[in-house]
This record gives C-alpha cells, sequence and structure tokens, in this order.
C-alpha cells in the first residue's frame, strides 16, 4: 500500500482562538501537517514562500482583497499552492470574488473540523469546495459570460465609463453634472446597462463589472 499524501498547511488566521484551536485540530491528522501560522501581515509572505505549504487557509477576507494581491503573489511565489477560506458568511458577493482572486475553497463559520479537514484534503489532491447553496452562484456566472458576454463586451465606451460613477454611488444627477450631459441621457444609459449585464439594479452593475476585472481596469 503506498503511503497516503500528506497535505502541508499553513493558517493565516487574524483570529488567535481560531489559529490555535485548528492546530490542535489539524496536527492529530496523520494525512495533514500544519507548517505555520501566523495572523497576516506583509513580512508574513515571506513566512509562508520559506515553508512553501500546498495549501494556505485564511479567516479573513482583507488579504484576499487588498491591494496586495495576496493570492496572485502566493501562486507566483509557490507554484501549485491552493488558497482556502474558512470562517466565512454566506455571502455571494465575497464568494464570487474570492474565486475570481484564486480561492479554490470556501467554508463557513458553522463548518465543523471535520468539513475543514476535508476540505483541505480535498483541495490538495486538485479539488476544489464550496458550499452548495453558493454552487449555483458559479453556474449563473459561467452561463451569463458563456451567453450573455463579458461586461467589457457588450457595454460601450460611455457605458464603461459610467461603471467607475455608479461605483461612487452617484445619482444620476451628479453623473450628468460630471460628464456634461442630461440627466435622461444618463438614466437611458443605465437602463441599457442593466439590460446589457443582466443586472437588477445599480449595485449589481457595479458587481457584475467588478467580477470580471472591469471596474479595477477604468479605476487604473
Amino acid at each position: 500500500m503506498e503511503p497516503q499524501p500528506v497535505a502541508e498547511v499553513f493558517l493565516l488566521a487574524e483570529n488567535r482562538l481560531l489559529r490555535e484551536a485548528l492546530i490542535r485540530i489539524l496536527t492529530k491528522k496523520t494525512d495533514i501537517r500544519v507548517v505555520g501560522a501566523a495572523p497576516y501581515s506583509p513580512a508574513t509572505l515571506e513566512r509562508i514562500i520559506a515553508t512553501r505549504p500546498g495549501v494556505v487557509l485564511l479567516d479573513s477576507v482583507g488579504p484576499v482583497f487588498s491591494d496586495d494581491r495576496l493570492v496572485s503573489a502566493l501562486h507566483a511565489a509557490v507554484p501549485g499552492v491552493r488558497v482556502a477560506m474558512i470562517d466565512m458568511d454566506l455571502d455571494q458577493h465575497t464568494f464570487l470574488r474570492a474565486v475570481r482572486e484564486g480561492v479554490v475553497g470556501y467554508v463557513l463559520k458553522d463548518a465543523s473540523a471535520t468539513e475543514v479537514a476535508g476540505m483541505i484534503r480535498a483541495i490538495a489532491m486538485g479539488e476544489a469546495v464550496c458550499p452548495p447553496l453558493l454552487s449555483m452562484a458559479l453556474f449563473q456566472v459561467v452561463r451569463q459570460h458563456l451567453f450573455a458576454g463579458a461586461a467589457s463586451r457588450v457595454l460601450s465606451r460611455r457605458e464603461q465609463q459610467l461603471v467607475t460613477l455608479l461605483r461612487e454611488r452617484l445619482t444620476n444627477k451628479e453623473i450628468a453634472a460630471r460628464l456634461n450631459l442630461s440627466e435622461q441621457t444618463v438614466k437611458n444609459h443605465v437602463h441599457r446597462m442593466l439590460r446589457k449585464v443582466g443586472a437588477q439594479d445599480r449595485v449589481a452593475i457595479v458587481e457584475r463589472c467588478e467580477l470580471e476585472g472591469l471596474g479595477e481596469n477604468l479605476a487604473s
């Protein structure tokens, strides 16, 4: 019988109690080895790279969505590393943003220790893990991309410009003043944008474009 592969894990957890509890639990597993644990700081990245773990667990969205682009940095420095998030809320927008950043595991606050260990084993073997209640969001995003086209393709240049202003939560009147347009023209643009990207409201337009990276490209 071949020896069971061991998943080497680095715990990047802000919550000290959670961090220490997971260390105690995971060190009891013969197929999981904790190679490091710490709260997040810019210096922590060097520690993670030095240990070269197969899996990095985070309990906070901050490092994932910060300007440091932690997940991308890890992928560049440690080829094959898989990043997962634990102790998460059931929030579709946060989940989809995390997936876009490169996260392949996502478990909720009510997950048991057994579920966390199972998730580690699964992603270490090349699988992706998320709550069933959030898997529908992935299917919807894929469907929209396959059949509706990306926002960057379906929106006009002017409409793409409006995405940045909608992100600032400006009213139609404020956008009109900023772009030297009539308020009715802005209203017409927003109405067409809702239809083109399949969004229900202005906030959803911004969220959809952010998931595709359009908002970041316009803001940079």
